[in-house]
């Protein structure tokens, strides 16, 4: 389901947006392993466990944020541009 308020909210401010608090800990999560990856600790992932997220769930989530840190490396490592249709 399509909810573009929510969106709006979230790309405006996630940590203000009317997220659930299993979306809040995973964004909280992501946020964290993208900018200080080093500063990763058990608790992190404890409290996603406690937010309701299994132990696969978590793999997913870490794999999907690094490949997006890889990939975006390796775009600019290469001096890949933006595409046009993308805004800032």
């Amino acid at each position: 389901m399509k909810n573009d308020e929510l969106l709006v909210a979230v790309e405006a401010d996630w940590q203000a947006a009317p997220l659930s608090p299993a979306r809040s800990a995973m964004l909280r999560y992501s946020v964290k392993l993208t900018h200080t990856p080093g500063d990763m600790i058990e608790a992190d992932v404890i409290e996603l466990r406690d937010a309701g997220f299994s132990d696969r769930d978590i793999l997913d989530i870490a794999e999907v944020v690094g490949y997006y840190a890889y990939v975006n490396r390796i775009a600019d490592g290469l001096g890949v541009t933006v595409e046009d249709w993308t805004t800032d």
